[in-house]
Order: C-alpha cells, then structure tokens, then sequence
C-alpha cells in the first residue's frame, strides 16, 4: 500500500529534526577540532568550509521550496516564514567570516583559532535557537500532510559532507 502524503510529511517532519542534529554534531566536531592543540591546517578548513556548505545548502533548500510550500498550505505562518527566513540571512553572514577566516587559516595561530571558535559559538547559540523555533513552528505543519513536496526535501535534506 502506497504511504499517504500525510505520512510522508510526517517522515519529513521526522527528517528535518534528524539533519538539525547532524547539522549540530557536525558543528560539535568543527568545534573540537579547534580544540586540538595544533589542528592541521587542511583539516580546519575543510571541516569549516563542509559545515558551512552544509548548512548553507540545507537553508538555501528551505528558502527556495520548503517555505513556498508551506506558505500556499498555510499563509497564515508568513510571520513565522519570515522570522526564520531573517535567520537565515544573520546566520549567511556568520557563515561568510567563519568562511573568511577559514581560508586565512594557513599557519593557524592560538588566537585565530580562537577567534573562529568564538565565532562557531556564536552560531552554534543562534542555531540552537532557530533549530528549534523551527522544528516547534515547521514540524506541525508538516505532520498535518498539508504541504506538498514539490522537490525541495531533496535540497533541504542532503547534506554534504
């Protein structure tokens, strides 16, 4: 028997809390990593820049599908839409001097590193809280099955790593 679109919004639901905690244990191992006496060089950049690709990706898929869909289902959540959406925006920036100061990373100081972990605890907090604003306002909506998949899961779920 074929699964309702119901239920596969309830998987979806499911999925979106399941990448945020990828998305924050990724974020935990880029933060450890920093943590290590002398991280290679190549390492911290490539953890960095794979987080931030991740979650820029997962965002970007959110913005350009998630949302639209569920604002047709459920206009009344375009407060919500919005919020999570100017999220968004902060945390780009974030991620663009978290990127910057990856790529400077070459010959990595103790005070650099210590500014790129100041910096991933400040959007780890920020994240923290958009995790789970959106998994309290999104999932609901999701569950209820009114909201189509048009092909966003893809981009919001995949993540690269």
């Amino acid at each position: 028997m074929a699964a309702s679109n119901a239920d596969r919004m309830i998987a979806l639901s499911r999925q979106l809390a399941h990448v945020h905690n990828r998305l924050r244990d990724q974020l935990r191992r880029l933060r450890s990593t920093l943590g290590s006496p002398n991280p290679p060089e190549h390492d911290l950049r490539t953890h960095c820049l794979a987080f931030c690709s991740a979650l820029t990706t997962h965002h970007g898929g959110e913005n350009a599908g998630m949302f639209t869909e569920i604002l047709r289902a459920r206009p009344d959540l375009e407060p919500v839409v919005a919020n999570l959406a100017q999220d968004h925006q902060m945390i780009a920036s974030i991620l663009g001097s978290i990127r910057n100061l990856a790529h400077e990373a070459t010959g990595t100081t103790p005070e650099r590193r210590e500014l790129i972990r100041r910096e991933l605890d400040g959007l780890g907090a920020i994240l923290e809280s958009h995790f789970r604003y959106e998994e309290r306002a999104i999932s609901a909506t999701l569950d209820s099955g009114a909201v189509q998949n048009t092909g966003w899961a893809a981009t919001v779920f995949q993540l690269r790593q």
